[in-house]
């Protein structure tokens, strides 16, 4: 099935939305996000702050401006998965293939320290973090058939959430996405100790 295809209005809307993000974070990295203004961004995207506000709910949400999408992208990853694929494999393809591109960024790292630095951003973070766990949980137990809140699911949907966090400090980003969905499927086993 083809989607349709996008109108100018909707492309013109989408990339007002990019420049804006672009510009906000361009001057969060240069000055720091508690140095830049709502008009300091509105400024450097040559739109208006109300424009600004039509776009994004505040500052925090120009960091993080491509996470309005991912709950639908965590149920789709869930519900529209091959009929022969597990919900688990089906989770690990969903996490290389968005966070694994992410991870090779050239403004991760800068990117990271932004956040990491940052009080009312983590704190942003941590709300959307618990809000994916929620949403994934959630589509889990729909698809077991079970109550929302099942323990077995939103441990899962933890787990699964945070794959990127543990495989980040790694140097093969694929490998330990793999390794680590390897011992949800198969349970955690002691490592093999390594000589001294």
């Amino acid at each position: 099935m083809t989607e349709p295809p996008i109108g100018r209005r909707e492309r013109k809307k989408a990339a007002t939305r990019q420049a804006i993000a672009d510009a906000a974070l361009h001057l969060f990295l240069e000055r720091g996000y508690d140095a830049v203004s709502i008009r300091d961004i509105a400024d450097a995207a040559d739109v208006s702050t109300t424009t600004v506000f039509k776009h994004f709910t505040g500052k925090e949400a120009l960091v993080f401006d491509r996470e309005e999408s991912t709950d639908a992208q965590l149920v789709a990853a869930v519900r529209d998965r091959d009929a022969d694929q597990s919900v688990l494999d089906a989770l690990r393809q969903h996490v290389l293939d968005t966070w694994l591109p992410i991870a090779a960024h050239p403004q991760r790292e800068a990117f990271n320290q932004l956040v990491d630095s940052t009080p009312a951003l983590r704190a942003y973070a941590e709300r959307m973090w618990i809000r994916h766990t929620d949403t994934l949980s959630a589509a889990l137990a729909d698809e077991c058939g079970v109550a929302h809140g099942n323990l077995a699911c939103a441990a899962l949907a933890r787990f699964a959430l945070d794959v990127p966090v543990l495989a980040q400090g790694q140097k093969d980003h694929r490998a330990a996405v793999e390794a680590v969905f390897d011992m949800l499927a198969g349970g955690w086993q002691p490592p093999a100790r390594t000589s001294a």
